[in-house]
């Protein structure tokens, strides 16, 4: 699917958080003004391919595009030779839209009509969009518990419906401008588990696994509530957001599984679950990571479980690193997250500098030189194991 089995996803999260701020990762990392440094680095460790944020806030201008924060990114990628999965919607929304309105599924399609046109004529090429990202986390996040703008409270469910509607009608504008585009639906996948000393929670923490997890992705696909008009082509590419916090007690402080907790499922299992639950559909890998000194060994245990993936047969096209540099945390702009292969860091020019993380780069190393070969293998492509 994309020119290496590992990607880079640029933390692209923007809106409105808890403490009413307005946030934008894009800008806060410098992103937006080094994108062509930054599509470099990947290159540098071996890494084809991005996802990379849309900006509907910047873009959107009441109905009128301006794709000047856009095009220098697209331009960047063009240049480094890095593949886009373009983000049209990561939490950020123009101030003039109601999420929980019926004309907000209408004005997001019109936006994915004018992106997809833009990218078509500036690209030429292949075009991947993730139209909503993270629709169950997002619903929760600023409809039940009020994190983000529009800080409702109880309305989950209202909220994770319309934004499936939004995402489905931003589907079909997106191939009625570029019939070719693949979809990634992004969603995590979440695991919990009962408490040992409270048996009675089984049912309850099976049927979050099996009913709330996976909602957003039936409503695409049009398992569940076909009236919004989902299908199979609506959900196409599933993709699989998994971090160490992705497991947790039923009813607790919600403090992520030790790795050592027996009740905690592997990735292979969860992921395999996702791939049979949508007809052997494609999977990606969207978002994984840790923090600290846990990233070498979290990539490698991801590693691990993604050779036992591709030699099991299940077609997963690839796996994001994200986010790639480290980060502001959203609720706290002054504290900075030790994420991805590069932490920053205030250099002397007043700069963000790209500071390699050792560990994890050499992590990396390793995984590519183990999966890379067996992603071609499974494909039956020896060219590419040549230029890897």
């Amino acid at each position: 699917m994309f020119g290496s089995f590992f990607l880079g996803g640029f933390e692209c999260a923007t809106g409105v958080n808890a403490r009413g701020e307005w946030f934008d990762q894009i800008a806060a990392t410098e992103h937006d003004a080094r994108a062509a440094d930054d599509y470099g680095l990947l290159r540098s460790v071996g890494l084809r391919a991005a996802r990379e944020g849309v900006r509907w806030s910047l873009i959107d201008r009441g109905g009128r595009y301006d794709f000047s924060s856009l095009a220098p990114l697209v331009s960047a990628a063009r240049g480094a030779g890095v593949e886009l999965i373009y983000d049209l919607f990561h939490f950020g929304f123009p101030r003039d839209v109601d999420l929980f309105s019926g004309s907000f599924p209408e004005r997001f399609a019109e936006y994915c009509y004018a992106v997809a046109r833009f990218l078509r004529d500036e690209t030429g090429g292949a075009l991947y969009f993730t139209p909503v990202n993270e629709p169950s986390y997002f619903s929760w996040a600023a409809g039940e518990v009020g994190l983000f703008a529009p800080h409702a409270r109880g309305r989950g469910f209202e909220l994770k419906v319309n934004l499936v509607r939004a995402a489905i009608q931003g589907v079909n504008a997106i191939r009625a401008a570029c019939p070719e585009a693949r979809v990634v639906s992004v969603d995590p996948v979440c695991r919990v588990v009962a408490p040992r000393e409270r048996p009675d929670l089984r049912c309850a923490a099976d049927g979050f696994n099996c009913g709330a997890v996976v909602q957003a992705w039936d409503m695409l696909a049009g398992k569940l509530m076909p009236e919004l008009g989902g299908s199979p082509a609506h959900l196409d590419i599933v993709g699989v957001n998994y971090y160490w916090t992705n497991q947790w007690e039923l009813e607790g402080a919600c403090a992520p599984l030790d790795e050592w907790d027996e009740r905690r499922a592997r990735l292979r299992e969860l992921v395999r679950g996702v791939w049979e639950r949508y007809g052997g559909a494609e999977v990606l890998i969207t978002e994984t990571s840790h923090a600290g000194e846990m990233r070498a060994p979290w990539l490698r245990e991801v590693a691990d479980e993604c050779e036992a993936m591709l030699a099991g047969g299940l077609p997963l096209r690839g796996v994001c690193l994200y986010p790639v540099l480290g980060m502001p945390e959203w609720h706290a702009r002054d504290v900075w997250a030790r994420m991805g292969l590069w932490d920053l860091q205030r250099a002397a020019d007043g700069r963000l500098a790209r500071v390699p993380h050792e560990p994890t780069l050499a992590a990396l190393r390793e995984a590519r030189r183990r999966l890379e070969p067996l992603r071609a293998m499974k494909n039956g492509n020896a060219a590419f194991v040549a230029a890897a």
